[in-house]
């Protein structure tokens, strides 16, 4: 038994598919939709353009457009938050660190100032995969202790205090490895210093940037027990936890560091 179609619903019967949509409009209208659509995504995209220039760092491009970006977001799309803050990083900052050492013989000699951060761009330097510890372990130890100490390096609180503490490990790990104390020299004090300039503007920019060298030399720190890796292998003095030095001699945390290197 054969079913039949209900009228003006079976394929042949002559009528056109229903259209639906944009189609489903007569020409005039279906330009005019796609006028309002295209007026739309242009409003959208400049509109996304204004308020990256207005949460951007500040750059040249919203310098040089920065009246028409404040009357396009004010005040109906104020923003009240940066992108990348703090902003990102505009200057070349090198930083050198020196040990105090004492010979077998008793004697206190210092060694070379080693570009600690010269190294560890070395390293980046053509590495497609260079680590984190390369990357930022330095970099981000001193950023921290600047933005925690005063310029009188006197600690802002517990933050500023731990902060130190890293940044002395870190020095006495990495001068370890650079062999600065010999052959049965004990690391007593470290010291740490930095250069810092401003990156040059473009040459199509007229920005100003003062490009004087900016230097920070902090006072000698006294290295203890605490301050070296259990398995570094690094000698340095053992300190009371009353804060004296202990004179009866060091804390050797495996063998002696037997590599020279300059000094």
């Amino acid at each position: 038994m054969e079913s039949s179609s209900p009228s003006g619903t079976g394929p042949g019967d002559g009528q056109a598919p229903e259209r639906r949509g944009l189609a489903a409009l007569s020409p005039g209208h279906q330009l005019t939709a796609v006028l309002a659509l295209i007026g739309v995504a242009l409003f959208t995209c400049v509109h996304i353009l204004m308020v990256f220039l207005h949460v951007a760092p500040s750059n040249t491009l919203s310098k040089q457009h920065g009246a028409l970006v404040g009357a396009w977001v004010y005040p109906e799309f104020e923003q009240n938050w940066k992108l990348f803050a703090p902003n990102p990083l505009q200057q070349n900052i090198a930083v050198e660190a020196r040990a105090e050492v004492r010979t077998p013989d008793g004697e206190l000699r210092a060694t070379r100032w080693y570009g600690l951060s010269a190294q560890d761009g070395a390293a980046i330097d053509g590495n497609l995969l260079p680590s984190h510890t390369q990357q930022n372990e330095l970099r981000r130890a001193w950023d921290i202790y600047t933005g925690t100490h005063d310029a009188q390096n006197r600690p802002n609180g517990l933050r500023g205090t731990l902060s130190e503490q890293y940044l002395r490990r870190i020095l006495v790990l990495r001068l370890d490895r650079l062999g600065a104390a010999g052959k049965g020299e004990t690391v007593e004090r470290v010291q740490i210093r930095s250069k810092t300039t401003s990156v040059a503007p473009p040459k199509w920019s007229d920005e100003k940037v003062n490009q004087k060298p900016v230097y920070r030399q902090v006072p000698w720190w006294t290295v203890t027990s605490s301050d070296a890796p259990l398995d570094s292998g690094t000698r340095v003095r053992v300190q009371s936890s009353t804060g004296s030095t202990d004179s009866s001699g060091s804390a050797d945390f495996s063998a002696d560091s037997s590599t020279g290197g300059d000094r």
